[in-house]
């Protein structure tokens, strides 16, 4: 008889039933879409600010001991340490390898650079553009300036890593000083008649040290100032996740911790991990995350997934105060057929489940459509914001599941404590 009441009741309510699934459909769709980008955000918001900078700067250890105790510079003979270019690959190694997304060697001098119409003493930086590495792992890997960089304005194009046919890149303040551009030949002079000319492959407009400064292969740095396999620092663009109380305590002293927190921290991508793994790997190192930007991408990201959060709250909540209008418009419109019941002899909590009972059917079909909807909307966010799809993780599907059963018996309470108070006698005689 349960069976028969309730056939009956979704073909007659066709109408309301159709419009409570459509309710749950959209509240669903649009939650399993906030939900799905919510989690998949992290790796595409550190993706894209990965694209404005380095978050990591690896420098030698003792002139980062001298610099922050004493305030030495580079260049008085005392803080002028260096990094072995050789050991660099090293850092595709590490527990975290696939997180580091790009880095970029340094070494500067200062030199009188000779253009064709003046010459000036500059900053002559060699760093790698394009470079490839074989990894000790087997694999091999393309980095440089040139990824790490790419919200630089170059006119013209990037320079090669070849010392062979040597090309560099000039910042367009000093190309403007010494009347250079692009397919002209700059003299580079470290020292009386020992003259470098390198073909300008392209102009830099950063809008910062860079436009006053010349950008050669690292090779030719090293063989002018005579530090061959040396680099004075590393900038590294790092994946990571934000920082917490853990992760501060172990900036602080690794050696704190207690084994449990270690392994936690140690397999955990927070800053201060993947910089203490590239000490690991590095001689005589030391990696110094660059706090602005990685404060700022976990700041970033907190908030773009509290964003989420709250707008997957206040559909649900819509979507519960919907449901909450039909069902009770629907128990308003049965009120004689639920009083006949309960002349039969049909208890409230029975007559609660047949209605329940209804509402959960159809709030099921609806959030079945709106899951896949769902899906389809994060992959339209992602390809629209990130320009790649979503990922939907699979714990999105009990979330959502959960999420949906708690919106409709909330959406349902008012309209069963309406339907507990009706009186048979009242109901049937049309008060």
């Amino acid at each position: 008889m349960f069976w028969l009441i309730l056939r009956g009741a979704l073909t007659r309510q066709r109408g309301k039933m159709a419009m409570i699934a459509l309710t749950m459909a959209l509240g669903v769709s649009l939650a399993t879409a906030m939900l799905g980008v919510m989690m998949d955000v992290g790796d595409k918001i550190n993706q894209e600010l990965k694209t404005y900078g380095a978050n990591l700067n690896v420098i030698p250890r003792g002139a980062s001991i001298l610099g922050d105790l004493y305030g030495v510079g580079e260049g008085n003979g005392v803080s002028d340490k260096y990094l072995a270019e050789d050991e660099l690959p090293r850092m595709k190694t590490i527990f975290w390898a696939f997180n580091i997304v790009d880095f970029a060697p340094y070494l500067e001098m200062q030199a009188f650079v000779s253009g064709l119409s003046a010459s000036s003493q500059a900053m002559v930086v060699g760093t790698w553009f394009d470079k490839h590495l074989d990894i000790p792992t087997g694999e091999s890997v393309d980095t440089g300036v040139k990824k790490m960089k790419s919200w630089w304005d170059v006119d013209g194009s990037w320079a090669s890593d070849d010392p062979d046919s040597p090309s560099a890149m000039i910042g367009a303040s000093l190309a403007n000083e010494l009347g250079l551009g692009v397919g002209d030949m700059a003299t580079i002079d470290a020292k009386q008649g020992e003259g470098k000319k390198l073909t300008i492959s392209g102009l830099i407009n950063s809008g910062g040290d860079e436009d006053r400064q010349l950008f050669v292969p690292l090779a030719i740095v090293q063989e002018m100032s005579g530090r061959a396999g040396l680099v004075r620092r590393v900038e590294v663009s790092a994946l990571t996740t934000p920082e917490n109380d853990l992760a501060r305590r172990a900036a602080q002293d690794p050696e704190s911790l207690s084994p449990a927190e270690r392994d936690t921290w140690y397999c955990t991508a927070y800053i201060s991990s993947i910089a203490y793994q590239i000490e690991e790997v590095i001689s005589d190192a030391r990696a110094k995350p660059v706090l602005r930007v990685a404060e700022s991408e976990g700041a970033i990201l907190q908030k773009t997934q509290l964003l989420m959060l709250l707008l997957t709250v206040l559909c649900l909540a819509c979507s519960a105060l919907a449901i909450s209008n039909l069902v009770t418009a629907s128990v308003m419109e049965r009120s004689a057929e639920i009083g006949l019941l309960k002349a039969l002899g049909a208890t409230g909590l029975a007559i609660s489940l047949l209605i329940m009972t209804e509402i959960m059917i159809t709030a099921f079909a609806g959030g079945a459509v709106g899951y896949f909807a769902g899906l389809g909307f994060a992959r339209f966010i992602g390809r629209t914001v990130f320009g790649t799809p979503v990922a939907v993780k699979g714990l999105v599907i009990p979330i959502v599941a959960i999420l949906a059963m708690a919106v409709t018996f909330a959406g349902s309470i008012p309209a069963i404590r309406m339907l507990l108070s009706l009186r048979p006698a009242e109901v049937l005689h049309g008060r």
